[in-house]
């Protein structure tokens, strides 16, 4: 064991001298985009609530019923101890809101990834992904045991001349990418990506965990996964597509068949979360309002979802300027590397309907006095 406390003190030690060493914070989350630490009241803008909906007087009523009239877990494996009545309802409504014949609900998006590639593609396939792909997408990637290439982010001739070279050779191909990137907050050119794909019968695959209920406008892929976390409010992930392949993937998917299944509060926290969302188009276009009010008022490229990036460059810069905003009363993280690429430190400012006008001109004041912009 001393070996292996030295190792890990070895690997902090490496961690801290780059300032990449990440922390736990005491934080507690409230509505209307509250959150104290050390208590101090600070307006957040490092959610992913980009509806404000974990909050909702419905949203929470929808839960505790299901907690109170069945239980708190699900149990084990939805094979094993059954298939729960509001995993049924909650997996038509996401292809009914998705234009699919199916969905499946996983544990969570990071899980949903991990299986859908490995139930698709294995030796003799290739998968592709945009270069900037979420861990989670690359994991499932190369646990599938395909050849794996990145091409260059959002760069759909890039991605072309891959599948010429490389596409033949190869029994099926995957392609992988998602709608809104989840740390510069751009959309991918999804009509480019999918005619590609088209020519060389690809199949693609788009992550749409920031994209659901701010910006689902553009063509769909024939598999759709995100998450109930984010605009959704609550816990868990999904893929919609075709009944054969959600047939094919409850079967196969290995993050799916060997994990407890989500609990029945979690499921109806999110089917009334969604119910909310397609009721209410004024609360899903206020968050990319709010972005593009923040981006115009410090001189930033037009947000294209609610996350926008503010680069620093390095590491230690950018957690210098968090621990600035947070003494004027904003949470706002640093993200760096290995999330981001080395020398792209930065801010992840995410937007959410809860936040106020006010608050979004008080953040873009207290970024330009401290940066100088």
């Amino acid at each position: 064991m001393d070996s292996l406390d030295a190792f890990a003190r070895d690997k902090l030690a490496a961690l801290e001298a780059g300032a990449l060493r990440r922390r736990l914070t005491a934080t507690e989350r409230g509505p209307e985009a509250a959150a104290e630490r050390g208590g101090r009241r600070l307006v957040s803008f490092s959610c992913n609530d980009y509806l404000g909906l974990s909050h909702h007087p419905r949203v929470i009523a929808a839960g505790q019923a299901a907690l109170a009239g069945f239980g708190a877990g699900s149990g084990g494996s939805r094979l094993v101890t059954g298939n729960h009545p509001i995993l049924d309802a909650l997996e038509a409504r996401l292809a009914r809101h998705k234009g699919a014949e199916a969905a499946l609900v996983f544990g969570s998006g990071y899980l949903a990834n991990l299986g859908i590639t490995p139930a698709l593609a294995g030796r003799g396939d290739l998968v592709l992904l945009d270069e900037l792909s979420h861990a989670c997408m690359w994991a499932g990637a190369r646990l599938s045991g395909a050849r794996v290439l990145a091409f260059r982010h959002n760069d759909a001739g890039h991605l072309a001349a891959l599948l010429a070279e490389h596409r033949a050779a190869h029994r099926h191909a995957v392609l992988m990418t998602e709608r809104v990137f989840s740390m510069d907050g751009d959309r991918a050119p999804m009509a480019d990506i999918l005619g590609v794909a088209a020519a060389y019968d690809a199949w693609t695959l788009v992550d749409d965990a920031h994209g659901l209920g701010i910006v689902e406008d553009g063509p769909r892929a024939p598999l759709e996964m995100g998450t109930l976390s984010k605009a959704l409010g609550s816990y868990g992930g999904y893929l919609c597509a075709s009944r054969a392949l959600v047939d094919l993937l409850t079967s196969r998917a290995r993050s799916f068949v060997y994990t407890t299944g989500l609990p029945p509060a979690s499921a109806a926290s999110a089917l009334e979360a969604l119910t909310i969302l397609e009721a209410e188009p004024e609360r899903c276009a206020r968050p990319l309002t709010l972005a593009r009010r923040f981006t115009a008022r410090l001189g930033l490229p037009e947000a294209e979802s609610a996350v926008v990036p503010v680069l620093v460059g390095e590491a230690e810069a950018a957690l210098t300027l968090s621990a600035a905003l947070e003494a004027a009363g904003f949470l706002v993280v640093a993200i760096r590397p290995p999330t981001v690429p080395a020398g792209t430190a930065r801010l992840r400012v995410a937007f959410s309907a809860a936040h106020r006008e006010d608050q979004v001109d008080a953040l873009a004041e207290a970024v330009a006095r401290l940066t100088g912009g």
